[in-house]
C-alpha cells in the first residue's frame, strides 16, 4: 500500500454531534471505522442513500478537491450544499504525491462545465482551460460525450481521480472504453476511487471492491456483488424475469 497516494481513511468519532444529524445519521457512517485504499483502484458499492456520495463528497474535500467537482484549482461555488463530515475524516496519504487530480461528480457536472465556460470567456495570458478537454466547450457536446472527454483528455496520469457516478451518462459501450482508460492511467501510476452502481465498470480486476450497507462495509469479489448477479440473472432468465416483474395483480 505505500505506493498509493491515499492509504486509509477513518472516521474521527471523537467530535462527533451528540445527537446524529444528516450526514453523521447515514448508515454507512454507522460502520466506518478504517478503509483501506487499492493502490489502483478502489469501488464503493451500495444501494441508493447509503451514504456513497455523501463520502466520496467529503473525502474529495478533504484531499483539497471542490465539492462540486474539477481540479484542484478549479475553486468555485454554485450553491454551498456540502456537509461538514470531510472535517471528521482523518486520511493516511502515501509517499508519494499525485502530479495530477480531479473529482469528477456527475450530479453537479454542469456546474464544472458553466464555470470553465465562464473563465474562458475572461482575459487570459494562458490557454484555455477547455484545451485540456479536447477543445471544445463541454456545453457543445452531448452529455456523454462531455463524461468522456473528461476521462480521455482532461486525466493526465500519475494522478489521483475521484470518481462518482461517472457511468450516469455513458452507453455500455463507453463503459467499456473507460474501463480501457482507466487501465491506462493506472499504468501510469494513477489511483482511482470510484463510486459506482456499473458492473461493467466495477470489472478491473486488480481493485478492492466495498459494498456499503447498514449492516458494515465488506470487502467483495466482483462476481458476488449484487450488481453482477442480478445483472446475470436478467440476462440469462429474461423471459422468467421479466414475468416475474410485469404480472398483473
Amino acid at each position: 500500500m505505500n505506493t498509493a497516494f491515499l492509504r486509509w481513511v477513518e472516521l474521527d468519532r471523537s467530535g462527533l454531534p451528540a445527537q446524529p444529524e444528516y450526514p453523521f445519521d447515514l448508515p454507512v457512517l454507522h460502520q466506518l471505522e478504517r478503509l483501506a485504499f487499492h493502490p489502483k483502484v478502489t469501488y464503493l458499492i451500495g444501494e441508493n442513500g447509503i451514504g456513497k456520495s455523501t463520502l466520496m463528497e467529503a473525502l474529495a474535500v478533504a484531499c483539497g478537491f471542490n465539492p462540486e467537482g474539477g481540479g484542484r484549482n478549479l475553486q468555485f461555488a454554485t450553491r454551498a450544499t456540502h456537509s461538514e463530515l470531510h472535517a471528521h475524516l482523518r486520511l493516511a496519504r502515501g509517499v508519494r504525491t499525485p502530479r495530477d487530480g480531479y473529482f469528477f461528480r456527475a450530479e453537479s457536472y454542469y456546474n464544472v462545465a458553466t464555470r470553465i465556460d465562464e473563465l474562458d470567456a475572461e482575459p487570459s495570458f494562458g490557454a484555455p482551460i477547455r484545451n485540456a478537454y479536447g477543445g471544445r466547450s463541454l456545453h457543445e457536446m452531448s452529455h456523454g460525450e462531455s463524461f468522456f472527454a473528461t476521462f480521455m483528455h482532461r486525466f493526465g496520469g500519475r494522478g489521483l481521480y475521484l470518481l462518482d457516478e461517472p457511468e450516469a451518462a455513458l452507453s455500455p459501450l463507453r463503459q467499456m472504453a473507460m474501463l480501457s482508460q482507466v487501465h491506462e492511467l493506472v499504468r501510469r501510476h494513477s489511483q482511482f476511487v470510484i463510486a459506482t452502481h456499473s458492473p461493467i465498470l466495477m470489472a478491473y480486476p486488480d481493485a478492492a471492491i466495498y459494498t456499503l450497507s447498514p449492516e458494515g462495509i465488506v470487502q467483495t469479489p466482483w462476481e458476488e456483488t449484487e450488481h453482477y448477479v442480478i445483472t446475470k440473472q436478467f440476462l440469462n432468465h429474461t423471459d422468467r424475469m421479466l414475468g416475474e416483474l410485469l404480472q398483473d395483480e
